[in-house]
This record gives C-alpha cells, structure tokens and sequence, in this order.
C-alpha cells in the first residue's frame, strides 16, 4: 500500500495513469465503432445478397411461371447455409417453403421488413420449437401470392458477438500490460529518484564531492544528473579556491602584513627626515604590493563567478597580441632580454578585450621575469596562430621552466616555487589565466620551450580559444 501511496505522488505515475484512462475511453469506443461498422457492412452485405436473389426469382418467374420458380427456390433451398424461401397465400398463410413458421403481420407490408421478424426452422422430426431471427423482403406476384426472401440473421449476430469479444479480450490484455508495464516504470524512476535525492542529501550534509546517479542511458535523467554535476562540479571548485584563498591570505599576506607594520614602528622611531621619508616610501610600496595583490584577487573572482561574461564582443586578437608586444618590448630591452613575435594578421574570437589583454600581459610579464638574456636569439618568443579547431596564444621563455608534476599547482592562487620566491610577484598570474580561458571555454597549457636543455627547459604557456564558427 505504501508503495502504491508513493507511487501516485510521482508526477510521471500520475501523468502515466491519466494516458491509461485516455486510452482506455479511446480504446472502448472504438469497440463499439468497430462493431457497429462490422454490423453496417454485414447488414449491408444481406441487403446486397437478399436483392440479388429477389431479382433472380423474379426473373425465373417472368421466364418460366410459377414451375420455373418453384424449381429455382427448391434448388437454392437445399443448399449449404441457404437462405429463407416462402410462399404464401394473399391472406398470408404460408403454402410452401424452407421455414416452418414466421411471427404474424410479416406479409402484410411489401419490400423490406425493416425489424427482424423470427421464425421456426425445418427439422429432421419436424418444426422445431427454436425460435430464430430473420430480415427479408417481401414481393407479390401478378396472381397475388406473396413471395419471402430472408437471410437468418444467426451469422452474422455470431460474428458481431465475436469482432466484439476479441476486441474486448485484447483490449483487456493491453490494458493490464499497460498497468504492469507503468507500474514498472513508475518504481524504476521512483528508485532513479531515491538515489538522486540520497545523494542530494549528502551533499547537502557538505559533502561536495558527492555526484548525482548517471544510468548510462542517456534519457532526461541523466541529463539533468550531468547538468547538475557539473554545477556540482563548479561549486565544489569555487569552494576549494575560496578555502584556498582564505588559507593563502592568512599564510602569504601575513608576512608583508608584518613587514608593513615593522616599517611603520621604524618609521615613527626615526629621528632624521630622510630616514623617515625612506621608510614612509617603503611603507607605500608594501601597500601598493598588496593592493595589487587584492585587485587580483578580485579580478580573479570576477571572472570566475562569471560576472563579465555579459561584457562579450567580437575582439581582435591580433591587434591585442600586437599592442602587447609593443608595450612591453621596452621592458623587456631594459631587463637585457629580447622580445619577437610571429602574428598572423585578422584572427578574433568572441571574448571580453580587457580580460584577455591581462592575461596576456601576465604571461609576458612571468616570461620577463624569469627569462635569460642570450646573445644566441630572441629570449622571449610569441605566436599566434589559427588552426582549423582552436587559435593558440604561445608565450615562450627561456627559463628554468616548471617541472611537470608542478605544472597543475602553479596554477593555483598564491602558490610560488621555492626557486620563485626571490622574484616579485602575489603568484595569481596564472590562476588569472586560467580563470580567463575558463570564461572563453578555453584551456591554459604549460609546457617545456626546450625539452632537451636540462639547464634552461623554459616555459612555454599557451592560451588556446575554441575556433569561432563559421
């Protein structure tokens, strides 16, 4: 009872068992349209069959008088399932023919008897007692005697009865396999649901890891289960940077944090106005540090919650690759290190200009501060170029490069090699990258530049777009 109790709260069960009704009204009328038209043609089919025989005994009777007809009815008479033959007198005694009796007032109205008349057959010890039904028609000869022709209406009443009872018997069938067949598939989304809704609680308990049920058959379930694991997904991914960041926060801004208070009490602790002044200064660059620091940060946050993904446009990525170049060719001649290009011309994608722009000015700015100045060639090298899948952004430099085990973790906020740590930075470069290519629905790569130099491997990061459609 319980389970048919939960069963009928199911929406689909419900919407389930008013098909069924539907199809069970649809189903009942068309038995009775379908007996009621087998009813019409077998009628009709009498009618058609009566006629012809009216016409080939009077015909008979117009050739060859009354002998003649008489002869012709005691043949077809005598036959296998043969009509009703009878004569009878103009009062409507019946003289001769094939029926014992007949119901009175049939011979009174010429043509058709349009009400089954009954009647007694012939049989092998005489009248039998069994009364049948009939439809026939009536004609008078020129001498007055009356003429009936019927068709015993046994038949075809068996057959109706039979269309009626085969209808109703499948009909029957298929309507108890369309029971047991709901029934099934109401307790196997029932149990599709249960498991969602276990899951569900588990991860409303706070256990994010948790993912909803997929059953493989890629009905409206799983894809709802899909679209919500990868919220899921994302959720438990925001969760993690957000723990990650407030870890970070505490961990790496602590230090500069100290650092900033320690020139503030020796700030107030000097005597002479230089001193004070140069302290004061040092104080403003810690706190110029951390602001950026925190504007990266909330760039980073911006871009992942999605917030400047209305601010989409068509944007020309050979322009902003150019425009980058230009700007920071004299930074990187002022830190001995040399910056070439290879652009190829007219290739846009459909993103935000000034996100895209910051990324690439990330990635150049991480190559100019761990790049390695050469009289060999360039120190630093970028490309663009479109494939017939995807345009790619290379930034390449000649340093020590990451190790492959490590490539995943510097992408995370504030995470900074060991060897990287004398260098300035926050360590949200990359992840602002790899925010950015998250919100164009690209992807971030990071690879050696020279494999085969144990000495100098460099990095080479590649920003790589979903080629616009045609």
């Amino acid at each position: 009872m319980t389970t048919f109790r939960v069963l009928y709260k199911s929406t689909a069960v419900r919407l389930s068992a008013l098909y069924i009704i539907l199809f069970a009204i649809c189903a009942a009328f068309l038995v009775f349209y379908v007996t009621a038209l087998s009813e019409r043609i077998l009628g009709q089919q009498t009618r058609d069959t009566l006629q012809q025989e009216v016409s080939d005994i009077q015909r008979a009777y117009g050739r060859g008088g009354m002998n003649a007809m008489l002869r012709m009815m005691e043949r077809r008479a005598r036959q296998p399932g043969a009509n009703l033959y009878i004569i009878a007198s103009p009062t409507g005694e019946i003289l001769t023919g094939n029926v014992a009796s007949v119901e009175p007032g049939v011979f009174e109205t010429e043509g058709w008897t349009l009400i089954p008349f009954r009647y007694e057959r012939y049989s092998e010890s005489g009248a039998t007692k069994d009364k049948h039904q009939a439809n026939g028609h009536v004609f008078v000869l020129d001498n007055g005697l009356r003429i009936l022709v019927g068709r015993d209406l046994g038949e075809p009443q068996k057959l109706r009865f039979l269309v009626r009872r085969a209808l109703m018997v499948a009909l029957g069938v298929m309507g108890l396999g369309a029971l047991v067949i709901w029934f099934g598939i109401g307790r196997n989304a029932l149990k599709r649901i249960d498991r969602m809704s276990a899951a569900s609680t588990k991860i409303m308990a706070g256990d994010l890891s948790q993912r909803l049920p997929v059953g493989g058959s890629g009905d409206e379930f799983d894809r709802m289960s899909e679209s919500l694991n990868a919220m899921l997904g994302r959720i438990e991914k925001l969760n993690e940077g957000l723990r990650q960041v407030s870890d970070n926060i505490a961990h790496d801004l602590k230090t500069p944090l100290t650092r900033l208070r320690n020139k503030a009490a020796d700030a107030i602790g000097r005597k002479d106005e230089d001193g004070r002044k140069a302290a004061l200064e040092g104080i403003i660059a810690e706190s110029d540090q951390l602001i950026r620091t925190f504007d990266a940060l909330l760039m980073i946050s911006r871009v992942e919650a999605g917030s400047v993904a209305a601010e989409m446009s068509f944007v020309d990525l050979s322009a902003i690759v150019a425009d980058s170049v230009e700007l920071y060719e004299p930074v990187a001649e002022e830190a001995g290190l040399s910056l070439v290009a290879d652009i190829q011309p007219e290739v846009g994608v459909q993103g935000n200009r000034e996100l895209i722009g910051q990324a690439i000015f990330n990635l150049i700015d991480n190559a100019i501060k761990y790049g390695v100045g050469t009289e060999a060639g360039a120190s630093i090298r970028m490309r663009l170029v479109k494939g017939e899948r995807d345009i790619r952004i290379c930034v390449a430099d000649n340093g020590p490069g990451v190790p492959a085990d490590r490539r995943d973790e510097v992408t995370k906020r504030f995470v900074r090699l060991d060897e990287s740590r004398s260098k300035p930075g926050t360590g949200l470069g990359l992840s602002l990258v790899e925010a950015v290519m998250e919100l164009h629905s690209g992807r971030l790569e990071l690879s050696d530049t020279d494999p085969d130099n144990a000495a100098a491997r460099g990095l080479t990061a590649t920003m790589v777009f979903p080629a616009p459609e045609q």
